[in-house]
């Protein structure tokens, strides 16, 4: 167990940032949400002064309709774009000096993500370096460190999960040294989101299974840490109202454009809700796996939740009583103690429901330590999480993910 005093400096330092973060810059992007809506991002761009875009994405996206309907947009508008289309899982350094070497070479003055996370994450990085060219990206590591004006910046959504389009967050990959980690600061929240439910009608089931319970992990992160202010409990609760109402329903019907629309407005609440209170140990778990091993994000997020639930045991419970009662998870006569314990279960079962394994076995018992370190270093001392975990603790909660240790 984490020390007295480890845990007593982990908490004044996160109570000082507590306070310091009610006068930080917070900002919410400016947001068209509703089918059809893709079509409005010229005369916004224009609006803005941009004439000249980079787009950001994959190489699989890049050959969808949709993305071709932006490029069509833009053309018809008199809009200039350059094309970024190397985007991988988890972008790299990599990923995104390459695409800052095309946003330079075609004196682009404005960026435009297309796809999950990554894609937005390698935006905002294209970001980083264009307002901090001579600093190398590991120095950003962390909070508050890029403190200077990025070009526009507008994120457009394939999936309801991330909630990148609303977050001060970047989360890049090293392969060199399997670190995965987040860049943190209010310059890098998008200008614009555009939440797009015809985007994500063709999106595979499993991926709207993943970023839909990714989603449902910001919220309840969010909500059971000690750092929420500006609304930031309201809009996890209401996101994971919306999740668990329509989750299944997308799950099991692609085309069902309201409940896609939901899960997009849920995607965004909860990261509205996170990057005011922050996540916590399921996404330095999750981090680090991805790191290490590539794992999908979402995917990650969705096995670990409830374990990491389960090992908080009474530390979260009052909260996560609370929190499934107001979303309407469990029956509202329950306790609070009853009411998480049910929670969970009902975690587990729609995992199930969806296809998602309840363990992640590839994780390698060799690797453990070094993973748990990462995690540690990652959440300890600025996440306010319901308890505070060492690296030890940590490492049992790796092998509980594995499934080793029950």
């Amino acid at each position: 167990m984490a020390s007295a005093l480890y845990r007593f400096a982990c908490r004044a330092f996160q109570k000082v940032f507590f306070v310091g973060v009610h006068f930080m810059p917070w900002r919410e992007p400016q947001i068209l949400h509703g089918a059809g809506k893709l079509k409005e991002l010229p005369s916004q761009l224009k609006a803005n002064g941009v004439d000249n875009v980079l787009l950001v994405t994959d190489s699989f996206l890049a050959q969808t309709d949709h993305f071709k309907s932006i490029i069509q947009y833009l053309e018809s508008s008199g809009l200039k774009y350059a094309v970024y289309d190397q985007t991988i899982p988890n972008p790299t350094i990599e990923n995104i000096n390459d695409a800052t070497h095309i946003y330079r070479q075609h004196k682009c003055n404005a960026l435009l993500a297309f796809g999950g996370g990554s894609a937005i994450d390698c935006a905002k990085g294209v970001g980083i370096r264009i307002a901090r060219p001579w600093t190398p990206l590991p120095l950003m590591r962390g909070t508050l460190r890029v403190l200077k004006k990025i070009p526009y910046l507008v994120a457009v959504p394939t999936t309801a999960g991330t909630g990148s389009e609303a977050t001060v967050a970047a989360v890049i990959s090293n392969p060199k040294t399997h670190e995965k980690y987040p860049i943190n600061d209010f310059v890098l929240i998008p200008r614009l989101a555009v939440l797009d439910a015809n985007i994500t009608v063709n999106l595979p089931s499993s991926l709207t299974a993943t970023t839909g319970m990714d989603a449902l992990t910001h919220a309840i992160e969010a909500y059971i840490g000690y750092s929420n202010f500006n609304g930031s409990e309201d809009a996890a609760i209401l996101a994971g109202r919306l999740i668990v109402e329509n989750i299944l329903t997308a799950y099991r019907d692609g085309h069902n454009i309201k409940a896609r629309e939901n899960l997009q407005k849920a995607a965004y609440l909860a990261g509205f809700a996170f990057t005011r209170a922050y996540v916590g140990y399921v996404h330095c778990i999750a981090h680090s796996l991805g790191g290490m091993y590539h794992t999908p994000h979402g995917l990650a997020n969705a096995v670990i939740l409830p374990h990491v639930l389960e090992y908080y045991g009474e530390a979260c419970e009052k909260r996560l009583g609370f929190f499934a009662k107001a979303i309407g998870a469990v029956p509202a006569e329950l306790d609070n103690h009853d009411a998480a314990r049910f929670f969970i279960m009902h975690i587990r079962e729609l995992n199930r429901s969806m296809g998602i394994p309840e363990f992640l076995d590839f994780i390698q018992d060799e690797d453990i330590p070094t993973l748990a370190k990462a995690a540690s270093k990652e959440g300890n001392p600025l996440y306010p999480v319901p308890k505070i975990l060492d690296a030890k603790e940590l490492e049992t909660l790796y092998r509980i993910v594995k499934g080793t240790k029950l």
